[in-house]
């Protein structure tokens, strides 16, 4: 069955629309007038603000939602035969309305405009975003897609009216293949998604496609000097940049580290190449005040300040640590750690102790499953056993609750705490500062 054409399309409904990029998605189809709906497991914040804004919200995945009128349903990739929503598509496809999923509706919205995509496995979404105030800061009036809540706005979606799309591209099962970019942003790779991913190369072959993909007349910007970047870049048809050649070790940002830095000159990078004011754009940087869980304070516990963050690989972990002792030299750093999946947490073990090894004091959670099935056996408490071959203060939680109950016994204002990870320990970092 083809997919009509997205601007011939009036009437659309999604299947788990209370996700970061599927209600991004519907933001952007409301702008251009479009009918929408859409239902999932449970409300939250960001159905209730959908609901607000035009969208139909359906708290409950029956068939029934899917009506005749209907003309395009949008998936999440987490809809399968187990899941209620797959009662959804199974009427989707009995009455023959088109189904794509999230990724594929990226590519039929965006492909059109002049695209500017924004991958890599860390920092895309703080790179989307800041590129996102770079353009709007320069009156440029970008359309931009982002993986989290701009922290100026609370929304993941901005409209705008000019050529310009900013979408951060995913690149877990090779979604980002269903965007023509015409200019890529590449912050960085490494083995991640291992559930998917067989190893490095095979990451490395996925970034490489969606290079080759890059519209003629295009660019892709990068840090060739990366050696796990360099092979995606050999002998491309199009221009590579290397934004380390715009690199401001002293540029003064709100949020702290290297990292953020590197992630300031991919984002300017893009600026210089549209020939944009430089020093509009650093102002801009200067001011950008972040986004949801990327190193969010939330408040004060007992006196010491605490964060919210969603590294869930080791890389980010590090950074992360990295971040905080730069923000309090003199303070104990303590990470709440929550591993994501249980493939990722056995496939990077070793990884992970290592990295949070480098924190004052860490507790470890129960592992947050995302659905997968714990066929290794590998636990979260075995972690924190690990852990202790790096650092002499390491503990574990069975529940956010007794982790709360200890964090507020042991913590003191001659602490730092970070909540990390990229499940629902979001949750816990909100009670502490209660």
């Amino acid at each position: 069955m083809s997919t009509p054409k997205i601007d011939k399309i009036s009437r659309i409904h999604f299947i788990g629309i209370g996700g970061i990029g599927m209600s991004a998605l519907a933001r952007h189809f409301l702008t251009e007038k479009k009918k929408v709906s859409g239902s999932d497991r449970t409300l939250s914040l960001i159905t209730k603000e959908l609901a607000k804004e035009g969208v139909q919200i359906f708290a409950e995945q029956v068939a029934e939602n899917i009506t005749k009128d209907i003309e395009l349903v949008i998936y999440t990739e987490a809809v399968n035969k187990t899941t209620e929503g797959y009662r959804e598509l199974k009427k989707a496809k009995e009455l023959k309305i088109p189904t794509v999923n999230l990724f594929e509706a990226e590519g039929l919205a965006f492909n059109p405009y002049y695209l500017i995509a924004i991958t890599g496995t860390h920092g895309k979404t703080t790179t989307t975003a800041m590129l996102t105030d770079i353009f709007e800061a320069l009156d440029k009036d970008p359309t931009a897609i982002i993986g989290s809540l701009r922290a100026k706005t609370k929304s993941n979606y901005r409209a705008g009216k000019s050529k310009y799309a900013i979408v951060e591209a995913c690149e877990y099962k090779r979604d980002f293949l269903h965007l023509k970019p015409d200019i890529l942003v590449i912050t960085n790779v490494e083995y991640e998604h291992v559930d998917y991913y067989k190893d490095l190369a095979d990451v490395q072959s996925a970034f490489r496609q969606l290079a080759e993909q890059v519209n003629e007349g295009g660019v892709v910007i990068a840090n060739t000097s990366d050696a796990n970047v360099a092979p995606i870049l050999k002998d491309l048809s199009v221009p590579v940049v290397n934004y380390l050649d715009i690199l401001d070790l002293d540029l003064e940002l709100k949020q702290p580290g290297f990292h953020n830095r590197l992630n300031a000159a991919a984002a300017s990078a893009v600026a210089r190449h549209e020939k944009l004011d430089l020093e509009k754009a650093k102002a801009a940087l200067m001011n950008f005040t972040g986004t949801w869980r990327r190193f969010e304070y939330k408040g004060e516990l007992n006196g010491a300040p605490v964060y919210d963050d969603y590294g869930h690989h080791p890389t980010e972990i590090r950074a992360t640590i990295s971040a905080a002792r730069e923000l309090y030299p003199d303070k104990k750093l303590t990470i709440v750690f929550q591993p994501h999946t249980y493939t990722r947490t056995k496939q990077l073990f070793d990884e992970f102790a290592k990295a949070v090894g480098l924190a004052d004091a860490v507790l470890f959670l129960p592992i947050y499953s995302a659905r997968e099935e714990n066929v290794s056996g590998v636990t979260s408490r075995e972690l924190s056993v690990k852990s202790l071959e790096f650092t002499s203060n390491s503990s574990y939680a069975d529940s956010f609750e007794s982790a709360e109950k200890l964090l507020r016994q042991k913590i003191s204002d001659e602490d730092v705490v970070v909540v990390m990870g990229a499940g629902d320990v979001t949750e816990l970092a909100g009670s502490l500062v209660k």
